[in-house]
């Protein structure tokens, strides 16, 4: 008898799902054929995988030993599978993600176009939260995986930098920052702003790069702190004030001419948005080819 990739799949998802039963909904089987392969890898290795009671199910020693291995060699088969789509394009399914709202709403559906292109045969289904609420969901399994623009600090949680951002200053077409080279801290704050509220992604990286060049944001004249992008972008046209914001969410106004977007003397905003998906979790191979379509283009093309 051979090492039987199709058991350890089926031995891996016994473990994440911690029943028989589930892992036979979870996999399309019959619980008694769940049963009988684990039975077999089990005879295979001639130690027990789980330790079995009628109200639970837990793993062995060996089982424990075992896990790490075969979640490894599951996604070394769908890596594998990724790196032959290319050839064929025949990678089907349904991806799931949760986006962040700047990631939402102004840099991933420049993205899904080219990704369609390489992947016709998948279909995507994003929704648009905040950061708290992908967290929620992917620790609840109701999404493979989340796009965020914060590292999430979970002992559940694997983060991974997957792009890159950068803020700047956003003054309407007709402001007299407007034709200025360079503004300095000094010019900036003399303006009003209009910016993302407290908690927000876009805000601290903000704060935070102001506290590095020891400016103090209660200095700042905020004349108003609004809950999306769009808000804060339709504000700075109205002419109530100046904003910081991506360069990604502010394109389409910078191309018809009624916003600038100017550097601040010595200060750059920079920062990463991150993918997030559980540690126990293997991601489908939809998620696994946007992933990896995430990682190797050059994205600067799109954005």
């Amino acid at each position: 008898m051979a090492l039987n990739f199709h058991q350890l799949h089926i031995f891996y998802t016994v473990a994440e799902k911690g029943s028989f039963s589930h892992a036979a909904g979870a996999l399309h089987m019959t619980q008694p054929a769940v049963t009988m392969q684990v039975q077999s890898l089990e005879d295979y290795f001639g130690v027990k995988l789980f330790h079995r009671s009628t109200k639970k199910i837990e793993l062995s020693e060996a089982g424990r030993a075992l896990l790490p291995f075969a979640k490894n060699s599951i996604e070394l088969i769908r890596d594998t599978d990724v790196a032959m789509s290319k050839f064929t394009m025949m990678i089907e399914g349904r991806l799931q993600l949760g986006a962040s709202l700047t990631m939402g709403e102004y840099i991933l559906p420049r993205l899904l176009g080219p990704f369609s292109k390489d992947y016709p045969n998948i279909s995507v289904s994003m929704k648009v939260m905040n950061t708290a609420q992908i967290l929620d969901e992917v620790l609840s399994h109701q999404l493979n995986f989340g796009l965020v623009e914060a590292p999430i600090h979970h002992p559940d949680v694997h983060t991974e930098p997957i792009l890159s951002d950068e803020l700047r200053l956003i003054v309407p077409s007709d402001h007299p920052l407007a034709d200025a080279p360079v503004v300095t801290l000094e010019e900036l704050l003399k303006y009003p702003f209009v910016l993302r509220e407290q908690g927000s992604g876009t805000r601290r990286v903000m704060e935070e790069e102001f506290a590095r060049c020891n400016m103090d944001c209660s200095t700042m004249k905020i004349v108003m702190e609004l809950g999306s992008t769009g808000a804060i972008k339709s504000a700075v046209e109205a002419g109530l004030g100046i904003s910081i914001l991506s360069q990604s969410s502010v394109k389409h106004e910078v191309t018809l001419g009624l916003f600038k977007v100017k550097k601040i003397e010595n200060i750059t905003f920079e920062r990463s948005f991150y993918a997030i998906y559980l540690n126990s979790t293997l991601l489908p191979i939809s998620a696994v080819s946007f992933m990896t379509f995430l990682r190797q283009e050059d994205l600067s093309r799109f954005l």
